[in-house]
């Protein structure tokens, strides 16, 4: 089986390495001749977290990164105390990485695809889609260098202005604001201590102001400003928005910038035929609340296995659209409170970490049911190591759990004893302080299965 996934972000490097683990012949286009360089989506929640374990790359993403950083508030020039976006939770058995991570999207997308090179596939720059057809049996794609080539499947994670989708014919419905900007960028500015935020603002209206945010690895800050009419996204235009608070801070450069109107859409239909959408191409969220990137990676996750296996796939618009559409109504309502200057603007609350998504049924009911993320816990093996339940799963296959129990002769199939159990035949961990019981709400005997993206099948 061939695939053809279109666009070399941080959706579509991710389902590339999904793909690739698993055997399937797959490329990666991008119609950019450079890779992205710049810091855009810097924010990795937890469940993210979670997915980069699973691929290989979460020693590397935190390596590179840091935790979230508290904002030192400064109003009329003078320091006025300390925020948190979010408060720092301790991890817990069932979820290890509680706390979203702060890295540059382009140091993102250099770790991916370094991941997705082990498997020898390579990100192809300067090769834009032109056009695609599909029939019954696959798909054919036209390339800007002339070129055509025919893939069982096609995958669109091109941006928010798809080619893709605009050949499937998929409908892009939302609400662009263009009385709204804010600019956005990538800068240096030595006066100020680099591990922590710092927010400018003034007294009379401290909800109004100037953002900047450490991005760590590169000395820089990620810059962020409401913009008035006629601004640019010059180097200047930042300075003049400091200055405007008395913050006596210089800047002395700056990378990769953009000037941002709210912009929140949702395709109408996540697959035509053998062409499926992904990240931007099938959402675009506002940059409250630090959503695109997460979203699009999940999405990619989700698709991934299905695709190789060539089996449900009909449920990854079914699972994936109404997620998107809840994200979309959260990132929205963060925008609201930014625009109208609400003083808790900046909170994060926990419904963004992505670790309460599930895809059950509408009216399923119970502790841990279908569809429910996995969760982890600590567990020792038949050599008394300490492992994880995150650690059986990890890789492209299924898991199943036997609790109590002797577990079947297959592969991938453990059995989860308390200490003092027999373990029978086969694979088995110990559970020797309760924690995966208790997570799962198990009995004796109780068997789950857990898909290879971390959800219960």
């Amino acid at each position: 089986m061939r695939v053809l996934v279109v666009g070399g972000g941080p959706t579509g490097l991710t389902l590339g390495i999904e793909l690739a683990r698993r055997g399937v012949g797959v490329r990666v286009v991008d119609k950019s001749t450079a890779y992205f360089d710049g810091s855009r989506g810097d924010s990795i929640q937890p469940r993210t977290l979670e997915v980069f374990d699973d691929l290989g790359v979460l020693d590397a993403v935190r390596a590179a990164g840091a935790p979230l950083a508290p904002l030192r508030v400064h109003l009329d020039g003078r320091y006025a105390g300390e925020q948190w976006m979010a408060e720092p939770r301790e991890p817990g058995p069932g979820v290890p990485y509680p706390n979203p991570w702060v890295l540059g999207q382009s140091q993102t997308e250099g770790i991916l695809r370094a991941r997705l090179l082990e498997f020898g596939v390579r990100v192809e720059l300067g090769t834009g889609l032109t056009g695609l057809e599909q029939d019954a049996d696959g798909v054919t794609a036209r390339f800007a260098t002339g070129a055509a080539d025919r893939f069982d499947y096609l995958v669109g994670a091109d941006g928010g202005a798809s080619l893709v989708r605009k050949a499937i014919g998929v409908d892009f419905p939302g609400t662009t604001d263009e009385t709204f900007r804010v600019l956005v960028g990538d800068v240096s500015a030595p006066d100020l201590d680099p591990t922590v935020g710092h927010w400018f603002a003034d007294a009379d209206s401290p909800a109004f102001g100037t953002a900047l945010t450490p991005l760590p690895g590169t000395g820089r800050f990620q810059f962020i400003s409401p913009l008035g009419e006629g601004d640019d996204a010059s180097l200047e235009t930042m300075q003049a928005a400091l200055d405007r608070f008395s913050a006596g801070v210089r800047l002395t450069g700056h990378g990769w910038s953009t000037v941002w109107r709210p912009n929140a859409r949702l395709a109408g239909r996540y697959r035509s035929g053998r062409v499926f959408l992904a990240g931007d191409a099938a959402h675009v969220h506002p940059p409250t609340g630090g959503q695109g990137l997460n979203t699009g990676v999940q999405d990619a996750y989700n698709l991934g296995w299905k695709l190789a296996a060539q089996t449900a796939l009909d449920s990854y618009e079914a699972e994936r659209r109404p997620v998107a559409a809840d994200v979309l109504g959260v990132s929205t309502e963060l925008l609201d409170k930014y625009a109208g200057g609400a003083a808790d603007a900046h909170r994060r609350g926990e419904e963004g970490f992505g670790l309460a998504i599930t895809y059950r049924a509408p009216d399923a009911t119970g502790p841990l049911v279908t569809g429910d993320r996995a969760p982890d816990a600590p567990l020792l093996d038949a050599d008394g190591k300490h492992i994880r339940l995150f650690d059986l799963f990890r890789g492209p296959h299924f898991t199943r759990l036997v609790f109590g129990a002797p577990a079947p002769d297959e592969e991938h199939a453990y059995a989860v004893l308390r200490p003092g159990e027999e373990p029978g035949r086969g694979r088995y961990a110990v559970d020797a302080e309760g924690h995966a019981f208790t997570a799962y709400a198990a009995a004796p005997g109780d068997t789950v299965l857990i898909r290879p993206d971390g959800y219960l099948a």
